[in-house]
Parts: C-alpha cells; structure tokens; sequence
C-alpha cells in the first residue's frame, strides 16, 4: 500500500510540473527585446489553460492549445531606456524583470566568433577591466545537437550583461561590434551567440535550406537513422583503440628535479622539432629548462606564457603539474602558484604530444615567466628528449562528429529561437569549409535565405565576415584554397540585405584565431551602421569591379573607394599578379592613377587576366580606401 501511494504521489507531482507555465530559456530576466518590431512571448502549459501576460501595465491573453503550447503578441514599441517586467500567469506565476527594448543580433559561426573576452584578456585587459555596459547583454546558446529533428526548447542559457569580469564570456567579435553600437545609437544591445568551433556551414542550414545540395539531403537522411551512427562511430572507436602509453618519461619522472637528465640534446624555442634535426616524428617529446628566478618573483604567484604547442602539452615546475592543453590552438598562459617558485634555479619541463604534422613550439609568438615586477624571456635553448614514438597507423573509418553533421546544430541551437524577434545577424565562419571553397558561395546564400525564412523576415540583415590570412607566406603566385573561399564569401554579396567585412590584414600566419577580434567587431558595426540603421557611411573597403585591357595594362576599378584609393603603407600596390592567355602568374608592376589600379609586366605583352592578394597568407596586401578599409582579394580570370 505505501508503494502504491508512493506511485500515486509522485504521478501527480509529474502531472503538476507539466502543468506549470513554462518559458523558454531566451525568454528570462535581463532579456533585451527587439524594438519597433511586433513580438512573440511564447511557452508551455496544460492543454486549453488560460495564460495571462502583464507587459508593465498592459495586458495580454491567450489560451494553450492541445500541445500545450501558447504565444501572445505585443505590439511594438520604441527602445525608452527603461527596465521593464513581464508576469506572466496561469495555475502559476513566472515573472521575468529586468527587460530592455533595444536591438538584438544572432552571432553565429565556428571558433572565432566563439572565441571570449577571455581568451585574448591580455590583448584586451583594458577593455575588459572597463566594461561597464549595463545595456548590452549576451546570452549564450550551449553547445548540443539533434540529427534528427528541430527542437523546441534549449536545455540552458542565460542573459548576462557586460560589466566587469562578467564580460569575459562575451564573444570578442560581439562584444567589440555591440560595444560600438551601443556607444553609437545609445540603445541597448542583446548578443545571441550561437557558435561552434570547427563547425561547417551546412551543419547551421535546415533541412529544407539544404534542398539544392543532394549529398547533404543523402547524409542528413542516413544521420537521422540513430543506430547507424552509433553503430559507424563504434567501428571507428575499435579500429582506433587508445594506445597503451610506452612513454618513457612519466615513469621515469622527467619532471621531477630529482632526475639527473641524461642524452638530452639541444632544442631552439619557438620552434618545430622536424626544423631542427628530428625528421618525421610523430610521439611524446619533452622539454626542459633550468631558469633563475629572482626572490622578487619567486616570492609571489607568476603566470607562464608559452605561446602556442603542437598539438597537446602537460606542463611542469619544480615537479608540480600547474596545467596542461590537449590541442593545438589556443594559446597556453598558466598560472604558476604562490609558493612554488624559489630564489635561484628553477626546474620547467614541458611534455608534448604530436599526432601529425610538425611537432614543438609555434614560432612568433610570447614565451615568458611574468610577475608583476619582473619578466623572464624563455626563448632560446632548451633540451629534448624523445619520450615515445607512435608508431604509423593504417587509414580507417571516419567518425561520424555529430556537431559537423548536415543541419545538426540549425536543429539544436537555431531553431529554438525562431520566435524571438532579431535586427540582423552576424555571421563568422568559414575555416572549415575551405576544403571545399568551390560551392561555399551557393552554401551561405542558402543559409541566409533559409534564416530569413525561418524568421519570416526577407530584409533581415546578414553581415559576414572574410576570412583573414593563415598560413606560411608564399613569395610566389600559387593557388589557394583559402582565397577560393574568400571569393566565394564575395560573391555572396549579391545577395540582398548583406554586407561583408573584409579582414585579410587581420590575421595571423601561425594562428587561425588570430588576437585582433576588435577590429573585425567594429568593421561589423560600421557595416551594420549602413545595412541596419541606413547611415551614409563608408563601410566597405574597395571590392572589384571591372577589369579593362589597353594594350600591355590591365586597368582595374572598384566599389567601395571611399574617400579615395591608397596604400597603407604609401607604396606602390603590392600583391598583384598578371597573366596571359597561358595563366602563368607573375608579380605585376601596379599604380594607382584616379582611383584606379593600373598593372602590367614588361614581359607580358598581352595580359589578361590579373589576381589581388591570391593567397592563403598574402605577404602585404597593402591597397586599401582612405578611411583604412583593406581591399578584398579577387582574381579576374574566374570571377564572373
């Protein structure tokens, strides 16, 4: 009998929270709202429950239907600067407080629009230190996915505004961009960040936005039978059983400065280990350094900058592990505890783990002990010694990794926000579509149109980013993947309603999420300024627009042009090759005459085709408009 009352108790206890109003998480305190638009407060109840919305003093009704789902709709209204209260009853009552009318822009795309405040706190300790925004808010959608259907409902998240260390969360692209609108307009701004690293363009479009792309149709409908995946991921985990580790430095405490290191040779740092003498090694090497340290240091806690490793490192001093990263791309900075460094020598040890590819320490970037009196450089020569060699593996089935699936994240973390009113998104993504650059125009064109379908607003205004430079520099004319994927992210321009920010001067050849966010933040918010709040400004560094043959010149014209046609460093252009009929491209001799760009070579009688800045990491693309803006990379001989 108690069982059974047991049973009984906790069905009605099930039946009374499905009774409960619900909201979705978008909707809770501190949410900013979209001003001037009519909008849509939604939720759960009971099936035919009457639900009662309180908009300050305004009052609004409606009844759930036998989903148990309801919405009523407010009527627009004007940003006021005022914190507003919504109550919202039925056999319960939630009230969300604290809301704003302002804009609200959907940020989407992979790791550099995910990249936080706090990734590059160095770069931007200033800003982060005088955040005090109290009107621009951020809430960030959580990493999940659904193979097979839209969701409704997001498992967590929350509005939180940019104050103080609370803005180190804040997507740095975002928060830069909201920043300048903000300060601009002096409307309150919402983030939603919807991004994922490494993720690719199809895995953000529906379904339906993916009808003209059959091998994503045909993946999407084999990913929705769960048992496949499943079953296709478990033979991937047995052909790539973990290996056990024969890594001789763990068990024989390498770390430890009880360890008398013996056959350890010389390393440079920075540096790859197959630059140095060690060919083709993938495994586990380990790095160590004897430093002195003075009291003034050694009496406090210190942070330990190293730069970037390939691929993963476990780092050590004076025995004690203080940290570790298990991949390739953010930048390692530490923090060394009070008490652990002592006056004089001092052991560090690094174990690095390589699976492919060049091995060690990134080039370029900061390696040094800090404290707030002293700084410690820790470039120069270390000692190495090979811990383990893997040894290779065979080729073998490829996992299936659910977030990179065909409309796998559009299901999970853009759907549950189709009812929640947006002035524009911003959208930065592309790195992981630069295998296939050839189709990447056609995949954002329908994602854009897709979006706007969804938000049943054709004009919604999508600003995207180009991609900035990556990757050794190349002192010839070659082919380029990565500019392939810059073009076709132009030719997406045509396309109404959008803007492109372009960002090749912003980045950085050993980093694909290079540290100046700032800058591709506020480039948006001048594009933005032009696309969304109709401003006369010049937003736009010059794009290609003809290019005409006189004799032994190729004379090339531009949109975009601004305040005129410069170079930024006040020479000649650089960066641009020219061809014949034969396509073989050779560095071109360049001007600038009326806001053109006159080019030629002495030994090219008859050119015609010409590139600007064709590369995965052009060396000085230097050509830019007086306010600054750079001028987009573009080739002739494909373009139309």
């Amino acid at each position: 009998m108690n069982r059974f009352l047991s049973i009984i108790i906790l069905l009605g206890a099930l039946n009374s929270g499905y009774a409960q109003v619900r909201l979705p998480k978008i909707i809770s305190d501190g949410m900013v709202l979209q001003r001037d638009e009519q909008l849509r407060i939604w939720g759960w109840a009971s099936p035919s429950e009457k639900i009662t919305v309180h908009f300050d003093k305004m009052k609004y009704t409606a009844k759930t239907g036998a989903d148990g789902t309801w919405q009523v709709l407010l009527p627009a209204m004007p940003a006021d600067g005022l914190s507003h209260t919504i109550t919202i009853s039925g056999k319960n009552t939630l009230t969300v407080k604290d809301v704003l009318l302002g804009d609200v822009w959907l940020c989407s795309g992979q790791s550099n629009m995910v990249h936080q405040m706090n990734i590059h706190d160095v770069t931007y300790a200033k800003d982060i230190e005088e955040a005090n925004f109290p009107q621009i808010r951020q809430f960030w959608v959580p990493n999940i996915t659904n193979l097979v259907e839209p969701s409704e409902v997001l498992p967590s998240g929350e509005w939180v505004p940019a104050i103080g260390d609370k803005v180190r969360p804040f997507s740095a692209v975002a928060y830069f961009f909201a920043r300048k609108t903000h300060q601009q307009y002096g409307i309150p701004v919402g983030i939603i960040n919807a991004s994922w690293g490494g993720t690719p363009i199809e895995a953000w479009t529906s379904e339906a936005g993916l009808k003209d792309f059959d091998h994503f149709l045909t993946t999407l409908q084999k990913n929705k039978d769960t048992s496949y995946v499943n079953q296709t991921n478990r033979k991937v985990a047995a052909a790539f059983k973990p290996r056990p580790s024969q890594d001789l430095g763990l068990p024989g405490k390498w770390f430890d400065p009880a360890y008398e290191p013996r056959g350890w040779k010389p390393v440079n740092v920075p540096g790859y280990w197959e630059d140095q003498g060690i060919r083709d090694l993938n495994g586990v090497v380990w790095y160590r350094k004897e430093i002195e340290v003075p009291a003034a240091m050694a009496a406090n806690a210190a942070r330990l900058w190293l730069g970037r490793i390939v691929d993963a490192d476990e780092v050590y001093v004076n025995g004690i592990r203080i940290g570790s990263t298990g991949y390739l791309y953010p930048q390692r900075r530490y923090t060394v505890p009070e008490g652990l460094l002592k006056t004089g020598k001092n052991l560090l040890v690094v174990r690095v783990t390589n699976n492919f590819g060049k091995g060690g320490f990134v080039p370029d970037k900061p390696y040094a002990l800090l404290s707030e009196s002293d700084t410690l450089d820790l470039k120069g020569t270390w000692h190495y010694k090979v811990g383990e060699v893997f040894e290779p593996r065979q080729p073998g089935p490829a996992s299936i990794a659910v977030q990179n699936q065909p409309s796998a994240l559009y299901n999970a973390m853009v759907h549950p926000l189709i009812n929640y009113r947006l002035k524009g998104v911003l959208w930065y993504q592309g790195e992981s579509n630069t295998w296939n650059p050839q189709i990447y125009d056609k995949q954002l064109e329908a994602l854009i149109y897709d979006w706007r379908g969804r938000w049943q607003k054709p004009g919604l205004p999508v600003i995207f980013a180009q991609l900035p430079g990556f990757m050794e520099y190349n002192y010839l004319p070659a082919e380029s993947n990565w500019a392939l994927h810059r073009e076709a992210t132009l030719k997406a321009l045509r396309v109404p309603y959008t803007a492109m920010t372009v960002n090749i001067d912003l980045g950085e050849w050993n980093d694909v999420h290079p540290d100046n966010k700032k800058d591709v933040g506020e480039r948006m918010a001048m594009a933005a300024a032009k696309l969304a709040y109709a401003e006369n400004n010049v937003y736009s560094g010059p794009l290609f627009k003809a290019a005409v043959i006189e004799a032994n010149r190729i004379i090339i014209s531009f949109d975009h042009v601004g305040g005129g046609l410069v170079t930024h460093d006040n020479e000649a252009p650089a960066e641009l090759a020219i061809a014949g009929e034969d396509k073989k491209f050779r560095w071109a001799k360049a001007r600038i005459e009326n806001n053109q760009v006159v080019v030629w070579h002495d030994e090219i009688p008859k050119p015609k085709y010409v590139r600007y800045a064709w590369a995965d990491n052009p060396v000085n693309p230097n050509l830019c408009n007086l306010e600054g803006l750079p001028a987009s990379p573009f080739r002739t001989d494909h373009f139309y």
